[in-house]
């Protein structure tokens, strides 16, 4: 998995049994292998700008890397790739158009490429067979928050905190269908690309929240930023770059240096404001689900980049108001190993000829069975 961040690729190694509700899964090992700062630029050049040449090649030369990434995750379990069943790969997500006249989303790194190098099935681009069926073609991880993290007695929002945030909403004893989940707004997106403006390239995100911390948030450019028109559509909804990405970014440098605000305060700013779009979304459309008397009950499970940021955290905390604000960690899990783990568990589903998109969150038709399955070496 490589997510619109695009930092890096994160692989699993996963044992996995049965399927649905009853499905059993857990991570062997778990490898990160970082792009080199000029090729994670090539990622997010062709997001916006890409020519079809580039496109084309990037497409390969991203399946070369996914490849290299599964094979080392293989020998760091000790084992050979002829023990592997398969690979699932979500790719790179280089543009998504969900409501477009003609819906569409392209995630590239080949996944023939990857077949071919480690002889293994590979099961790839998952989101496009949603969208056939009239979906979002997002969130997909929805499927696997659902069988992992469903309770008995409380409600929990799973909350990921990557390049876009997005949260699953579980109901306590959730049947699939029960299950509500979309895209939030930016997770890291605007303050990873302000910070790698503002320090020109030397940092590209705010490790550990710092320059956030020493700023002020900006009352008045957060009003703005939140009167988007994304945050009053209701769901089923899905958002990326193509809102949040360049130009939002150079607007709202713009209205910030028209207020005077210093390089610190923007981000602290831009920080506050992906907190203040997750807890809209959770007051506009999660919280009035929930019955008044297990809201004390509620659960918030962070992940994703964002989740390791502590200003962040402490803004989100401060917002919320009520419930308990937990890591993947506290459930033993590594949060960069959920989003990997996920695809391994949706290549299962489709290998049995099983579906794992969630029609009630996509806005899709019916349920299908995703992604494209590409056999390894006979």
């Amino acid at each position: 998995m490589s997510g619109t961040s695009a930092d890096g690729i994160d692989a699993v190694l996963a044992t996995i049994s049965g399927s649905g509700r009853s499905l059993r899964a857990k991570v062997v090992a778990h490898h990160h292998q970082k792009f080199p700062p000029a090729f994670r630029s090539k990622v997010l050049h062709v997001c916006l700008h890409g020519h079809v040449a580039e496109i084309c090649e990037l497409n390969f030369a991203l399946g070369e890397r996914f490849a290299q990434a599964a094979l080392a995750v293989i020998r760091k379990a000790g084992m050979k790739p002829a023990q592997i069943v398969a690979i699932g790969s979500h790719g790179q997500t280089i543009h998504h158009l969900p409501n477009a006249k003609y819906p569409s989303t392209l995630q590239i790194g080949e996944p023939c490429v990857i077949a071919e190098r480690t002889g293994i099935t590979t099961v790839g681009d998952f989101r496009v067979r949603d969208m056939a069926a009239g979906g979002q073609g997002a969130p997909l991880v929805t499927y696997t928050d659902w069988v992992l993290f469903t309770n008995d007695s409380r409600p929990r929002i799973i909350q990921n905190i990557g390049g876009i945030g997005n949260l699953t909403f579980l109901p306590p004893r959730a049947k699939l269908g029960d299950v509500r989940a979309f895209d939030t707004g930016p997770g890291n997106m605007v303050m990873d690309a302000l910070v790698t403006t503002l320090s020109r390239g030397k940092l590209n995100y705010d490790r550990g929240g710092k320059w956030a911390a020493s700023g002020r948030v900006s009352k008045k450019l957060l009003a703005q930023c939140m009167a988007h028109a994304y945050f009053r559509r209701n769901p089923p909804k899905t958002t990326g770059r193509e809102e949040f990405g360049e130009m939002f970014l150079r607007e709202f440098v713009a209205r910030g240096r028209k207020l005077r605000l210093s390089d610190a305060d923007l981000i602290a700013t831009a920080t506050a404001f992906t907190a203040e779009s997750i807890v809209d979304a959770y007051r506009r459309f999660v919280f009035p689900k929930i019955k008044p008397a297990t809201l004390p009950k509620l659960q918030i499970i962070l992940g994703g980049g964002g989740a390791k940021n502590p200003t962040l955290v402490r803004m989100l905390f401060e917002r919320i108001g009520v419930g308990e604000l937990c890591a993947h960690e506290d459930f033993c899990m590594d949060s960069s190993a959920k989003e990997p783990l996920a695809f391994a568990i949706m290549a299962n589903e489709t290998l049995l000829d099983h579906s794992s998109n969630v029609p009630s969150v996509t806005g899709a038709r019916r349920a299908v069975v995703l992604g494209k399955i590409v056999p390894g070496r006979c």
